[in-house]
């Protein structure tokens, strides 16, 4: 599921989401402007694991693969965010920013914007799916994944 054209959650003026040069989380960034949620697992033991990394964290093989997981998961902690960590959020406060762990993927967890009222009750534990939000004319073009209840 996207986010509705024309709707932008990620306000004008914040830096652009890129890969690091190395291209470590290329396949994670162009896996979301495909809307497809992808995240690294390690072909030699199995192990899940998220941000990107060369090595795998359970058994130190280089041996990781990104597969795709939908995108879908629980709340496992969360904050109501009152004040900007950039000037360009000065006027979009406060929003909610989730934890979310994803059960069917080893149980990782990815930080990302909740969606929806910023007021709203928010309980841990509350399952959460993801949408996709698209800038395609932008320099250079991005995705991002925000999560709803």
């Amino acid at each position: 599921m996207s986010v509705p054209e024309n709707v932008s959650y990620f306000p004008k003026g914040l830096p652009i989401p890129v890969a690091e040069p190395d291209g470590l989380s290329s396949p994670y960034w162009a896996g979301l402007r495909e809307s497809r949620l992808l995240v690294q697992r390690c072909g030699g033991c199995g192990a899940w694991q998220f941000g990107p990394e060369w090595i795998c964290h359970r058994c130190h093989a280089f041996d990781l693969e990104w597969v795709e997981v939908a995108p879908l998961g629980r709340i496992f902690s969360w904050e109501r965010v009152w004040h900007p960590s950039h000037a360009a959020l000065r006027q979009h406060g406060p929003y909610l920013a989730v934890l979310v762990e994803l059960p069917h993927a080893g149980g990782i967890r990815m930080v990302g914007n909740l969606l929806g009222d910023p007021r709203q009750a928010v309980t841990i534990g509350t399952e959460v799916f993801g949408v996709f939000e698209h800038h395609p004319d932008s320099d250079p073009p991005y995705s991002l994944l925000q999560w709803l209840l």
